[in-house]
């Protein structure tokens, strides 16, 4: 395998944010990556692929294009998947799952077009070693992506195998509603990197410590996959790459440095900051994060000038399916049920006294935000928080900065956003 296909999927609008970050880590010429609708396209080596998943703030998955072609019913997709020389990737002691999406696909049933390809993995594996590989709905060893079309199938094998928002740092799963790929993304687009040069940080609503959290590993040059494992390690075509494999982690833990700029965070319960600190330890980045349990509302700026970060409660459920509650919960409505409307009034009226020359970056889903919190964005940068359709909201904070326009400034969204 010479020239390697991956594709990177990512949330909504993040899309140009991951082609930057996929030229910076595997230094490709710009003409080999392609932003497209939900992620970007890659063309590179299977070196590539070990970067990407270990680097990669915003991808989603890392995603490795196997075959493809038109398809009109599932014996179309057995066919398919027979092009593949299964034999080169697991051995029959090993596992597979198979899962799909479809964009206006004609057929009835993923189920039945994932088990077709399952069918077809089975049946070249018997045909070339004499016995097939087994289902593992869990932790396979060989996850593979359908992906249907109107009439054309893609078939991936998915390198990352757990979503790659799962650092290896969280002990629960579904604790808050911000996945840390969303927090990176929120951090891309606010410009802000860590560098000496970036002012300090201050996200006061921080629940789990996500924000913080991803903010500090930037500080600190902490890569985001290095504590955890990943689904090429165990397949064939990456065996003779597990020594530069290992190279790449040496290399990244060798990067890991002091922090760069100042990261500061806390809750108004602490309980919450308490959460966010064990956290943080975890991640390996608490003595780069400044944590303080104090009111958004009241609590003073940490320096003269530098970047609010936050993502405030929705007051709608966001938790995974199937993951129970965890501590977070407390984040989906506002400190002692007090309404949205106050909360924000409030926000806006403190920043102004105590946070001018301040830079604040709010997602939310309400788009009138600015009017409720009588201040003019500067930007808005739709984002997807999960199933939730949100706004980025930038605000450049001055001294009694209420908006005086706020009649001719109530419309939505400018053009192109």
């Amino acid at each position: 395998m010479t020239e390697t296909v991956l594709f990177l999927p990512c949330a909504a609008g993040v899309e140009p944010l991951l082609a930057d970050e996929a030229q910076r880590i595997t230094a490709l010429d710009e003409r080999d990556i392609e932003p497209l609708r939900g992620g970007v396209r890659v063309h590179g080596e299977l070196r590539t692929a070990l970067q990407l998943n270990l680097h990669s703030r915003l991808a989603q998955r890392v995603l490795l294009e196997l075959t493809w072609g038109p398809y009109r019913d599932e014996h179309d997709l057995y066919d398919l998947a027979r092009r593949v020389r299964w034999d080169d990737w697991i051995t029959p002691r090993q596992t597979l799952r198979v899962d799909s999406t479809a964009q206006r696909s004609p057929l009835r049933s993923l189920n039945f077009a994932n088990l077709r390809i399952k069918d077809a993995v089975c049946d070249v594996m018997r045909e070339r070693c004499g016995e097939r590989p087994s289902v593992d709905t869990r932790h396979p060893e060989l996850p593979l992506v359908l992906h249907l079309g109107p009439e054309q199938a893609m078939l991936y094998v998915d390198l990352s195998g757990e979503a790659l928002f799962k650092r290896g740092w969280r002990e629960v799963q579904g604790e808050a509603p911000l996945k840390e790929t969303l927090a990176a993304a929120m951090l891309a687009a606010a410009g802000w990197q860590g560098r000496a040069e970036d002012p300090p940080l201050l996200d006061p609503c921080c629940g789990a410590g996500t924000i913080a959290i991803e903010a500090a590993q930037l500080a600190c040059g902490v890569a985001p996959g290095m504590q955890r494992r990943f689904a090429f390690e165990r397949l064939g075509p990456f065996r003779a790459l597990l020594p530069q494999w290992r190279e790449l982690q040496q290399a990244a833990r060798a990067a890991v440095h002091a922090p760069r700029t100042q990261v500061h965070a806390g809750d108004v319960a602490f309980r919450m900051t308490d959460f966010a600190t064990r956290n943080a330890e975890r991640a390996g980045v608490a003595r780069a994060i400044q944590f303080k349990t104090a009111d958004a509302l009241q609590r003073p700026a940490p320096a003269d000038a530098g970047v609010l970060m936050l993502n405030p409660p929705y007051g709608e459920r966001l938790a995974p399916k199937g993951h129970g509650q965890a501590p977070a919960a407390a984040r989906e409505s506002f400190e002692g049920g007090g309404s949205s409307e106050a909360f924000f009034t409030g926000l806006a009226s403190h920043w102004k006294r105590h946070y001018a020359g301040w830079t604040a970056w709010v997602l939310t889903p309400d788009m009138k935000l600015p009017s409720l919190m009588r201040l003019k964005e500067s930007r808005r940068v739709p984002m997807w928080n999960g199933p939730i359709e949100c706004r980025l909201f930038r605000f450049d904070l001055v001294a009694g900065s209420a908006r005086r326009t706020a009649p001719a400034a109530l419309g939505g969204d400018p053009p192109g956003t």
